[in-house]
């Protein structure tokens, strides 16, 4: 596999590395949606790319190299030896046919030699753990799936996904690899300090939270922030995340961040199902616990590539706008803490979102994570 990246910005336009030798099969792409919307960016890299399969999302930020961007739109051409790369996407008009959806697009990407799975999918229309329900039914537990949410910083007005076309809401897509050379290695970590008391979800409806221990969860959250943080959630709210605990499945334990809030009815939507019964309990940073926990993340992901390696490697980072809103300036101590991990040796990409993809150790099981840094490395082995 080789490896050209492109980034944009407003004074210079596209600039890039030195050109692949052979044509690309696939570019990577993460900008702001203000910088995608209107589908410009996209054909000029369709210009660039005739041939290639063009895919991308908007973002709460990009990630490249060491570097966080947020007027930029940054980019790789990959260009594979060995490996094949199917593009499938499918439209999601709402939150309810989030599992229709993601079976729709695993029948299509199916295949007895699928290696691997990334998803990049709109961040507001979708019910995330319902999609990847779908998608695992159809797949299986062995295929790993990992990707993100599209983001759109801390507006939560729209979000785009673009699939050989110009981003559009209400996209989903996935990228599928197949062949035996192909590896796909990946790592899930959070770092999150939790306090208060656990309490019980004792009313939800889907992703939507209506009590914890028998009162509205918006006066909880608005006795730990004050009135003048509640008045600006959902943003405001991703600095306070919930941990979701099922006593059925002690090594299940998700981080779950607010979406939505009814402020008549006191109830909290999530990115996700929260199911009545379970076990919550307010998060809170610790910068140097959200640094461990990144480079944890990337310590995960390549020691799981263990083949010897032919050509490029590639880690694509998806961390959450509210990492990056509560770290401020540390959040450069995250990205430093993947690198260590990673090895100078790895191009890095990726972008902050409103929902991580990735399988965590404990399980395997591939879940949607709030609050949480995620590595995936893909690369192909020497023959």
């Amino acid at each position: 596999m080789h490896i050209q990246y492109l980034h944009w910005n407003a004074a210079h336009g596209w600039r890039g590395a030195n050109a692949l030798r052979e044509p690309a099969q696939l570019v990577l792409y993460f900008g702001c949606r203000d910088r995608l919307a209107g589908g410009e960016r996209y054909r000029e890299l369709r210009g660039l790319y005739p041939d290639s399969h063009i895919v991308g999302c908007s973002t709460g930020g990009q990630i490249h190299g060491d570097d966080i961007a947020d007027d930029e739109v940054v980019a790789v051409a990959l260009c594979f030896a060995r490996t094949q790369v199917r593009l499938v996407d499918e439209p999601i008009e709402s939150r309810e046919v989030s599992r229709d959806c993601g079976a729709r697009l695993a029948r299509q990407a199916m295949a007895e030699d699928l290696a691997g799975l990334f998803v990049l999918s709109d961040g507001l229309s979708v019910n995330g753990g319902e999609l990847l329900a779908g998608i695992t039914e159809v797949l299986g537990p062995d295929v790993p799936v990992t990707g993100g949410l599209a983001g759109d910083g801390t507006q939560f007005e729209q979000t785009l996904v673009g699939a050989d076309g110009e981003p559009l809401p209400n996209r989903v897509a996935a990228i599928g690899f197949y062949g035996a050379s192909f590896r796909f290695a990946h790592g899930c970590a959070g770092g999150w300090d939790v306090f208060g008391p656990r309490r019980k979800v004792t009313k939800s409806e889907g992703p939507v939270v209506v009590e914890l221990d028998g009162e509205p969860p918006l006066d909880l959250y608005t006795r730990y922030l004050g009135e003048e943080e509640a008045a600006a959630m959902p943003g405001s709210g991703l600095a306070f995340p919930l941990r979701i605990h099922d006593e059925a499945e002690p090594d299940r334990q998700i981080v779950r961040s607010v979406f939505a809030v009814d402020r008549s009815a006191g109830t909290l939507t999530f990115a996700a199902d929260i199911p009545e019964g379970c076990t919550a309990q307010l998060m809170r940073a610790n910068f140097d616990s959200l640094a461990a926990g990144a480079g944890e993340a990337g310590r995960q992901a390549r020691s799981a590539l263990a083949d010897e390696i032919e050509g490029d490697k590639l880690a694509i980072l998806v961390s959450c706008t509210g990492r990056r809103r509560v770290m401020g300036q540390r959040t450069q101590d995250e990205l430093d803490a993947v690198a260590a991990e990673l090895g100078d040796d790895v191009v890095r990409i990726g972008f902050y979102s409103y929902g991580e993809i990735a399988p965590p150790a404990a399980t395997g099981r591939c879940e949607l994570h709030n609050q949480t840094m995620t590595v995936t490395m893909i690369a192909e082995a020497a023959p």
